[in-house]
C-alpha cells in the first residue's frame, strides 16, 4: 500500500511545493485513487507513475479551492486522452455542481461518465476490490472529511495439517480454499474456506485527513490505524498569532493527539506557505517537525512532494528513500 504526495503546501503553492493533492495504491500503480485535486495536480502526476487511465476513485475532502481547483482540468485531460471507463467522485455536492459548471462554460465534454457521491451523507461507504473506505466529519469552516482506507481481501494461509488429517488431498479444492471460496468435496461435503485457512496478517489501515482544528475528532478513527496523513498547517506560535479563524491545526496539536492515540506513524503535510524549504530560508520547515517531534515518540514524517511511502504488510511505514533503514524522523533545523 504506497501513497505519494502530490503537493504539501497549504492554501497557495510555493517554489518547492504544490497544493494538495495524494495519489494512493493499493496493489501497485493499476488502479490508483486521488485524494484531494488542488490546482496543478495534473502536472504533478506528470512527474509520476500515476496515469489518468488507470485513476479509480477522487476522494475531495472539502470544497475549498487549494484542494478542487485542479478537478476541471484533470477530468478534462483524461478525456482527451481517451478514457473510456467510469470514474468514481466522491465529494460534497458543491462539487460537482462546479465540475458541471466550468465543463459546460468552456465548451468541454468528457468521453467516460462520472459516478458522483456525497461525501457528507450520513451512511458513507465505498469499496471497491482493494479497500473499504469511510469517513470522519473534522473541524473546519467548512464540512470537511477524513477518509479511512482499511485494506481488503487479505491472502490466506491454508491449515495444510488440518487438510490431511480430515483426508482432503492437495489439488484444485486446496486453490479454491485459499482464494476464500467454500467447496463441495466429491464425497458430498461442504466445506467452507474460514474453517480451513487464516489471515497471517492484520489488514492495514491508513487516514487521510482534510483540513481541521481539533485532531481529536479522529480517536475512534484511530484505533488500529497505522499511518495518519495531518495537516500541520502552522507552528503553534504561529498558530497563536493567527487565531482560531482559519481552523487549522499546529504541528503540536496533532503530535499531542497521535501520542495520545499511540498511532504508530505521523505524516505531517499541508504547511503554510510562510515556511521555507531551502538552506538558510526563515521561517524554515523543519521548525515544524522540530515541534511536532517534543510531543510524539512514534516515527514522524514531514511530507515532501513527490515523495513515496509504503505501507508494508508488516505494518511498517517506510519512506522510499529510506528503504535501507535510514531513519525517517527528519532532522532538527
Amino acid at each position: 500500500m504506497e501513497f505519494t504526495f502530490l503537493g504539501t503546501s497549504a492554501g497557495t503553492p510555493t517554489r518547492s511545493r504544490n497544493v494538495t493533492g495524494l495519489a494512493l495504491a493499493p496493489n501497485g500503480p493499476k488502479p490508483w485513487y486521488l485524494v484531494d485535486c488542488g490546482e496543478g495536480t495534473q502536472h504533478q502526476l506528470l512527474r509520476t507513475r500515476y496515469s489518468v487511465m488507470q485513476l479509480r476513485a477522487i476522494f475531495i475532502t472539502h470544497i475549498h479551492g487549494d484542494h478542487t481547483f485542479g478537478l476541471p482540468g484533470l477530468l478534462t485531460s483524461a478525456s482527451m486522452l481517451g478514457r473510456t471507463q467510469a470514474l468514481d467522485i466522491i465529494a460534497p455536492p458543491q462539487v460537482q455542481r462546479m465540475i458541471q459548471a466550468v465543463i459546460e462554460n468552456s465548451d468541454s465534454s468528457l468521453s467516460y461518465p462520472l459516478n458522483y457521491l456525497d461525501s457528507e451523507a450520513a451512511d458513507f461507504h465505498w469499496q471497491d476490490d482493494h479497500v473499504t473506505v469511510t469517513n470522519v466529519a473534522l473541524s473546519h469552516r467548512v464540512p470537511c472529511r477524513a477518509y479511512v482506507f482499511t485494506e481488503r481481501k487479505l491472502e490466506r494461509q491454508l491449515l495444510r495439517d488440518k487438510l490431511i488429517e480430515e483426508g482432503i488431498p492437495a489439488g484444485p479444492d486446496w486453490g479454491e480454499l485459499q482464494k476464500g471460496h467454500d467447496v463441495l468435496l466429491d464425497d458430498g461435503r461442504l466445506i467452507h474456506s474460514d474453517d480451513y485457512t487464516q489471515v497471517p496478517r492484520q489488514a492495514r489501515r491508513l487516514i487521510v485527513a482534510g483540513d481541521n482544528d481539533d485532531p481529536n475528532l479522529l480517536a475512534a478513527a484511530s484505533k488500529d490505524c497505522h499511518v495518519l496523513v495531518h495537516e500541520a498547517t502552522y507552528t503553534q506560535d504561529v498558530a497563536d498569532r493567527v487565531g482560531p479563524w482559519p481552523q487549522h491545526s499546529s504541528a503540536e496539536q496533532v503530535a499531542r493527539f497521535a501520542e495520545q492515540a499511540q498511532l504508530p506513524n505521523l505524516v505531517l503535510t499541508h504547511f503554510s506557505s510562510r515556511y521555507q524549504s531551502g538552506p538558510g530560508g526563515a521561517p524554515h520547515i523543519n521548525q515544524l517537525a522540530a515541534e511536532a517531534m517534543q510531543h510524539f515518540n512514534g516515527q514522524l514524517f514531514l511530507a515532501r512532494d513527490f515523495e513515496t511511502y509504503c505501507l508494508n504488510k508488516d505494518l511498517t511505514l517506510t519512506r522510499q528513500d529510506d528503504a535501507a533503514g535510514q531513519n525517517p524522523r527528519p532532522p532538527e533545523p
